[in-house]
């Protein structure tokens, strides 16, 4: 491996100064490197062209947080250029490394030792009036909540075409494993294995018994419907993929839900099992 790119937050890594550090270490020992900025430091606008990654790039170096490493695998997945997520935020579970790892992680990327982890992401699309709108890719979640006044929504939910539930809730979460420590994790879903082929339904503030998660199978089909709760049909809800992309909702709505057909690769270089991150993650924050 030789020809490496980088996709840097701006706002986390200031000045660009471990950017260039990686730039200038990659290059140093024979190989390709060069960058962008995805979020613009002065108005935090995303920016992100994959018109400037160049062909032939075998891993994308991913500068920021977990935040900035999901939208960069959403946003390149069509490449199928394999990520690694290089720490400067907050604690998180994706981004294996840190500011003083990886020269470290570079050598062993030029001998090719590492792995790939190809992570299931979802697929969604509206249907309003009877028409559809174009499909979103997420690694973590695609979540349906409400919006505007702060009133419980109704959300019927419909798996491979039978029937469900109807969630009297603030919400749902759609998750992925990958996303099973996001989002779900907080809303109280359970945490999975993020190479598990699965999908996750959270309730989110449920109003109702059936508060409980649950678990189908990554083939499965999920259709949430905005139902009517008040005479007045006035209820709105708000869809993000991965919390961007926000789409609005209302009454006889609907979003379908589904396993993308293409997948995110996570270059992977440590022998720490998921089990051991997520224990050290459950000391830290005991």
């Amino acid at each position: 491996m030789r020809k490496f790119y980088i996709i840097t937050n701006a706002v986390k890594d200031e000045n660009l100064m471990l950017t260039k550090k990686i730039c200038d270490y990659i290059q140093l020992k024979g190989g390709n490197c060069s960058y962008q900025v995805s979020v613009d430091p002065e108005f935090g606008k995303r920016t992100l062209s994959l018109e400037q990654i160049p062909e032939g790039t075998e891993c994308i170096f991913v500068i920021g947080g977990d935040g900035t490493l999901i939208r960069a695998a959403r946003d390149t997945v069509r490449l199928k250029i394999p990520l690694i997520g290089v720490n400067h935020g907050n604690l998180g579970y994706l981004c294996e490394l840190e500011e003083d790892t990886v020269c470290a992680a570079i050598d062993r990327m030029f001998s090719d030792d590492y792995v790939l982890e190809h992570r299931m992401m979802l697929s969604g699309y509206v249907v309003k009036d009877g028409t559809e709108f174009g499909e979103v890719n997420a690694l973590n979640d695609i979540v349906i909540h409400r919006s505007g006044a702060l009133q419980i929504v109704n959300l019927v939910v419909y798996v491979n075409g039978e029937y469900l539930s109807d969630f009297m809730a603030d919400g749902i979460i759609v998750a992925t494993a990958t996303g099973s420590t996001a989002y779900n994790m907080s809303a109280g879903g359970p945490i999975v294995d993020p190479q598990a082929n699965l999908i996750l339904i959270t309730p989110i503030n449920s109003h109702t018994l059936n508060s409980k998660s649950i678990v189908l199978s990554a083939e499965d089909e999920i259709v949430i419907e905005v139902g009517q709760r008040r005479s007045e049909k006035d209820e709105k809800v708000e869809v993000s993929f991965d919390g961007d992309n926000a789409v609005h909702l209302e009454v006889g709505d609907r979003i379908v839900v589904h396993k993308a057909k293409t997948c995110t690769q996570i270059l992977k270089l440590s022998k720490i099992s998921f089990l051991e991150i997520l224990r050290k993650k459950m000391h830290t924050y005991a």
